[in-house]
């Protein structure tokens, strides 16, 4: 009994067909995997050094609307709510300049100190250690560093 219409020109995978399919995706999952696993330090590193430049960027309208930079003591806090102590900004924008300061991917608080040893102020990030110093993934991330 031969088959006559759609159901006859349908043809299906042959079961080699398909263990090349397969052998295939494992040799590029072969590849790719462990590459895409040795990045997420790069990507927190990276996620750092955009959290910092976003940080001057507030620091730099702060400094736009108000003469100077908040003082190490108000911190970047001074970009969230007005200061109340030491040099009072006279033109703080009503609702702060970023909603909140974020944390490090790390989840450490950036260092922010002004005046800085670097120019009007450092703002800098420990790295995975959280700790001043330190080489590879545990290397400090610098504003001032930073292109």
């Amino acid at each position: 009994m031969r088959l006559k219409g759609p159901v006859a020109n349908q043809r299906g995978f042959t079961l080699i067909e398909i263990l090349v399919v397969v052998l295939i995706l494992g040799i590029l999952a072969g590849i790719v995997v462990p590459r895409l696993l040795d990045k997420p330090e790069e990507a927190r590193r990276t996620k750092a050094a955009v959290q910092i430049r976003g940080l001057e960027e507030a620091l730099a309208i702060f400094k736009l609307d108000n003469g100077f930079y908040p003082d190490t003591e108000q911190g970047l806090e001074a970009l969230v709510e007005k200061p109340a102590t030491g040099r009072i900004p006279t033109r703080w924008r009503a609702g702060g300049y970023i909603k909140k300061i974020p944390k490090d991917p790390w989840g450490n608080d950036y260092i922010y100190i002004s005046p800085g040893s670097h120019g009007d102020f450092d703002l800098s990030s420990y790295g995975a250690d959280g700790q001043p110093g330190g080489d590879g993934d545990d290397a400090d991330i610098n504003g001032w560093e930073l292109e």
